[in-house]
């Protein structure tokens, strides 16, 4: 039995060791980490447990019968994130490139059904240079069989996408399927047709980071929800995340501990958010105020700008805020903001995350791009979102919130469970100027003095339709609240919430617009 056991020791010495030192200098001399690394980075210390270390494939043909390392290139198993079970797969790009094969599709299957039926997160380390060519179409089977992995998790426990490498071609649809996408500037990219393919077809010349590197996902196809510039700051953010959320959809997230007082007074609030609606402020420095020890976690900080989602903490416990930001396009709804908003809420609902809502909203941002780009479809997967979700929600109007945006903005209208408003709140279906326009547009036409008539009749509008109370008055706002008091009638709000139960009407799925 002892040399048995010595012979097993030196078989997991050797799969530990990776494929040799060359391979090793090389990832090294990429700035990227090796996978094992990865994974120590990734979970608690000495928690990892691995799956199937000794697979190796069986393939044929094209010189592999004569490599055949162990683990084929994907290193699977679990452990622990601040002592909660996670899972995870990791490729090694020093075997086969990290390309997927047979073997190696079936030991990410197997990690993923684990996840699954452990009701635990599923974390993937991507660095891998897409299917391995040699396997043929058994590779391609193997994506498929992540894909609907993917898909039959999507919801039921949280999956994570962190982009270490290349990742092109079909391989791309699995992390465009999980929840959070993660990437490192200048060592990911993804793509499902590279520079050459793109040169070939349209003669444009672009690098592979120019195309699909962590700030073009990041800023502009948004993509990727987060991008750092190492992979510890990327793994530790990865670590943070999951704290954040539940291990699946039967739990609630872990509530922590809270040292920031549930009733201190935010007075700072009353000099943050001016009274003139045209003039322009940070959102983020409201949620700091509102947020236990103003910390919290933007998703898609870079896309998107006017509208915010993040995650925080309200006297401990996890929420969801997805909020205007008025200093970028004065916070209108637009197509990408429509759509970020309208997935952080699908996710916030999958997961038990309650959700506020700050509005500061002018409206929907208008012109013939967006008309053409589809607004209307793009604003309506914001609006199905919040209908469509059944955990607390609670909405506070800031200051203006008008038209359209108003009402897709998780307004009472459509099933926000507490709408609380400040002083310096204006709902109505558009500006006072645009409306007295309308209203009054004979009037003015007429007047000796049209400019003084029209200074008189949006006055006249907004003592009529616009002052603070006119929306508490026929119950469409719960209360008018003290700005100061804000943090503390959340919080209160909240814990009230906090066994909500709604029920859905039977149905298979239902037909979100697309």
């Amino acid at each position: 039995m002892r040399l048995h056991v010595a012979e097993l020791a030196a078989i997991r010495e050797r799969v530990h060791a990776g494929p040799g030192e060359p391979a090793t200098a090389a990832q090294k001399a990429k700035g990227k980490l090796t996978v094992r690394e990865r994974i120590e980075l990734l979970l608690d210390e000495g928690s990892f447990r691995e799956v199937e270390p000794l697979r190796r494939h069986r393939a044929t043909g094209f010189g592999l019968e004569a490599k055949r390392p162990y683990t084929d290139g994907v290193v699977t198993g679990w452990g622990t994130v601040e002592g909660r079970t996670v899972f995870v797969y990791a490729h090694d790009f020093r075997i086969f490139g990290g390309a997927l094969g047979e073997a190696h599709a079936t030991k990410i299957h197997k990690i993923m059904d684990m996840a699954l039926a452990a009701g635990a997160p599923l974390v993937s380390l991507n660095d891998g240079a897409g299917a391995r060519i040699q396997e043929g179409v058994t590779a391609l089977a193997g994506y498929g069989g992540i894909f609907q992995r993917n898909t039959k998790a999507s919801g039921v426990i949280p999956q994570i996408s962190v982009m270490l490498g290349p990742c092109a071609g079909g391989a791309a649809y699995s992390p465009a399927l999980t929840d959070f996408v993660f990437m490192v500037r200048d060592t990911s990219q993804m793509f499902i047709t590279g520079p050459d393919v793109v040169r070939a077809v349209t003669g444009e010349e672009i690098t592979q980071n120019g195309l699909g590197g962590a700030d073009v996902h990041a800023g502009t196809s948004g993509v990727a929800h987060f991008a750092y510039d190492d992979e510890e700051t990327c793994l530790e953010e990865v670590r943070y995340l999951l704290s954040m959320l539940p291990s699946n959809n039967r739990e609630n997230p872990p509530a922590h501990e809270c040292g920031d007082p549930p009733d201190r007074s935010g007075e700072a609030l009353l000099d943050l958010v001016p009274v003139d609606g045209n003039r322009p402020y940070d959102m983020h420095r409201v949620i700091e105020e509102l947020v236990d020890d103003g910390d919290f976690l933007e998703v898609h900080e870079r896309w998107a700008r006017n509208i915010i989602c993040a995650l925080a903490r309200l006297d401990g416990k996890v929420v969801g805020i997805v909020a205007n930001q008025p200093q970028s396009l004065a916070g209108v709804l637009d197509i990408e903001a429509s759509e970020k908003a309208a997935r952080f809420v699908q996710m916030c609902d999958a997961f038990n995350i309650p959700i506020v809502t700050l509005l500061d909203v002018p409206g929907f941002l208008p012109g013939v791009d967006q008309e053409h780009g589809g607004i209307i479809r793009h604003g309506a997967k914001l609006l199905y979102a919040y209908c469509n979700a059944t955990v607390p929600r609670i909405s506070l109007i800031l200051r203006k919130a008008y038209g359209g945006a108003y009402i897709v903005m998780d307004s009472q209208s459509i099933g926000a469970d507490l709408t609380y408003a400040w002083p310096t709140n204006e709902i109505a279906v558009m500006g006072a100027e645009g409306a007295a326009n309308v209203i009054f547009r004979r009037q003015i036409a007429a007047a000796e003095d049209p400019e003084a008539m029209r200074a008189r009749m949006v006055k006249e509008y907004k003592a009529e339709l616009m002052h603070p109370y006119y929306a508490a008055e026929r119950g469409l706002v719960d209360d008018v609240i003290d700005p100061a008091e804000t943090r503390e009638v959340l919080i209160n709000s909240l814990a009230m919430l906090a066994n909500k139960h709604a029920d859905r009407p039977a149905r298979k799925h239902g037909n979100p617009p697309q």
